[in-house]
């Protein structure tokens, strides 16, 4: 018989629900795995408004056992049939984590099924692993959350270099509420697609600092200029060499144009350190269509390739959970309801890959 899995992601404004199967020998190869469902809804706030922890974890309670029972109809699977209940323990906002780690414990209570804890950056990893084909990448986790430089050894995945403050993803859906676009379907994807019609490339600062870089003083400046611009106010930066204004669209293109460049500067000296000549981008901003065409660039000059997956997978999603949580299963992993503890705070370096071995 298969191995089955039920994943739980709840870490941010997204509750994911999937079910996965596993082939009875041990997972080898890439795209070995089944997809046998992957359910999701979204908690999203009026234009000009982030989500809060409460609020979001209110959604979380109100929608996980609808989704949960969406998620097995789809795949087709009973509940005497699943191995175990994976679910993110972090890192993540601390309510909505609560709320989703509370059903696993419920849902594994009441099936006799064992619970196994997923850090959500491994299960971004491993699914894109699984999904492209990527066989040892240099990783670019990229998130609301989270902006880390990852590569694998020695049964770890080793940092890099990450953000010094805000994530990049924060940096994108904060410039959002500044501009107070639809944060429908994501405010990320309505920046990119502001971006787009910008032809106009207006100065930010550039803040890398070895393999790490920082966000915060970027976003603070490009705020400054979009407030300028909406009251109108004088500004030697917002005015063309030919006399026109700089538009909303220019400055939405520029903040992408800055904080990519700074991305692919740090993955390529990633690439050097390591010798590889492969890119996996995951996480919710890996979705950004400049981002992998800027890669993309990138890597092509090294002889290299780059991977991504779509919305379905780069999105915070249950499968990724469900996916991670087995393959740790299947060597031996286990989390008690003690240990079932979420944390906002969970290093990627923190967790032994017991599944890897080369």
């Amino acid at each position: 018989m298969p191995y089955y899995s039920l994943g739980l992601e709840g870490s941010a404004n997204k509750l994911g629900v999937g079910v996965i199967e596993h082939p009875l020998e041990k997972i080898a190869a890439y795209n070995q795995a089944n997809v046998l469902s992957n359910v999701r809804d979204t908690y999203v706030t009026p234009p000009g408004e982030g989500f809060l922890p409460r609020d979001t974890a209110r959604h979380h309670r109100n929608w996980v056992v609808r989704l949960i029972k969406q998620a097995l109809k789809e795949a087709n699977i009973r509940p005497d049939q699943l191995d175990c209940i994976c679910f993110t323990q972090g890192p993540g906002m601390g309510a909505p984590l609560q709320s989703v780690v509370i059903a696993a414990r419920t849902i594994a209570q009441m099936w006799d099924l064992p619970l196994v804890g997923v850090n959500h950056c491994i299960g971004h990893i491993e699914m894109g692993r699984e999904i492209t084909g990527a066989t040892n990448p240099v990783v670019l986790y990229v998130s609301g959350g989270n902006t880390q430089v990852i590569a694998y050894s020695r049964q770890r995945y080793r940092i890099f270099g990450e953000t010094l403050d805000i994530a990049v993803g924060n940096c994108l859906d904060r410039f959002a509420r500044t501009l107070r676009i639809p944060n429908a379907p994501s405010p990320g994807y309505n920046i990119e697609q502001l971006a787009k019609k910008g032809r106009h490339l207006v100065e930010l600062p550039y803040t890398v600092k070895g393999m790490d870089l920082s966000m915060s003083g970027i976003l603070e400046y490009v705020d400054s200029l979009a407030h300028d611009l909406f009251q109108g106010k004088k500004n030697k930066q917002l005015i063309r060499a030919d006399g026109s204004k700089v538009t909303v669209e220019d400055l939405c293109f520029s903040l992408q144009e800055c904080i990519f460049a700074m991305l692919v500067e740090i993955t390529e000296r990633a690439m050097a350190h390591v010798g590889s000549r492969e890119v996996l981008i995951v996480g919710g901003v890996g979705c950004n269509e400049r981002l992998q065409e800027m890669m993309g660039l990138m890597a092509k000059d090294r002889n290299g390739s780059i991977y991504a997956t779509d919305e379905r997978f780069c999105i915070d999603n249950g499968i990724m959970i469900a996916h991670a949580g087995l393959l740790a299963y299947r060597t031996g992993t286990r989390t008690t309801l003690e240990q079932s503890v979420c944390t906002q705070r969970f290093r990627t370096d923190e967790v032994f890959v017991s599944w890897r071995e080369d």
